[in-house]
């Protein structure tokens, strides 16, 4: 019986700040406090038997993985399907007093949070990042594959190898930033998840 591990990384935190759900746009880069955290993560994979490293397109995924990479000397695999998810409240500010969601001509965009009708649906999230997910376990087989990506993608992935509903609060959410969340496979079965969060401090 073959032991594979896949770990997810949730990346650092962002510069953003006018505060806005930045979703799938371009050009935002991890902040200092981000690029300590993706540090932090990274050197806590010291001594691991590494082989595969694959990470979301997106800037503040790329930084993220740059210590990955320094530390295990691996290319960075770029694979869309551990993208951030849609959402088409993208470009607005979405908490607080504030938030642009308040005004009634986005309120049709909100007519089943189950799905959530705002975005891209969690059951398509969810199948775009198992396949990511056996591909890497297939790459890393027998050794351990690092996959850095997104909160919700990751949020995903934990709910169904815990048997919970995909439909949840944001606010129960456990994917802190650099962040880690590892798929234990015994051949191609998840027979453990194991969540970390190395960079709780910084």
């Amino acid at each position: 019986m073959s032991t594979t591990i896949v770990h997810l990384v949730r990346h650092g935190e962002v510069h953003n700040p006018e505060k806005i759900l930045y979703g799938r746009m371009p050009g935002y880069h991890l902040s200092s406090r981000g690029r300590s955290q993706a540090a932090r993560t990274a050197k806590s994979f010291e001594g691991h038997d590494i082989a595969a490293l694959i990470a979301s397109p997106l800037t503040r995924v790329q930084e993220t993985a740059e210590p990955f990479a320094e530390l295990t000397g691996l290319e960075i695999i770029t694979d869309e399907d551990v993208l951030e998810a849609g959402n088409r409240f993208e470009g607005l500010r979405t908490k607080g007093l504030r938030s642009q969601l308040w005004n009634p001509v986005r309120w049709p965009l909100m007519v089943d949070p189950s799905l959530p009708s705002w975005g891209e649906h969690y059951k398509d999230i969810l199948s775009r990042m198992m396949d990511a997910i056996e591909r890497a376990r297939l790459m890393a087989e027998g050794h351990e594959a690092i996959v850095v990506t997104h909160q919700l993608p990751i949020v995903m992935v934990q709910r169904s190898v815990r048997g919970q509903s995909l439909a949840h609060n944001p606010a129960a959410r456990e994917c802190d930033l650099a962040s880690v969340t590892s798929l234990i496979f015994q051949d191609e079965n998840i027979t453990d998840l194991v969540y970390a969060t190395p960079a709780r401090d910084i």
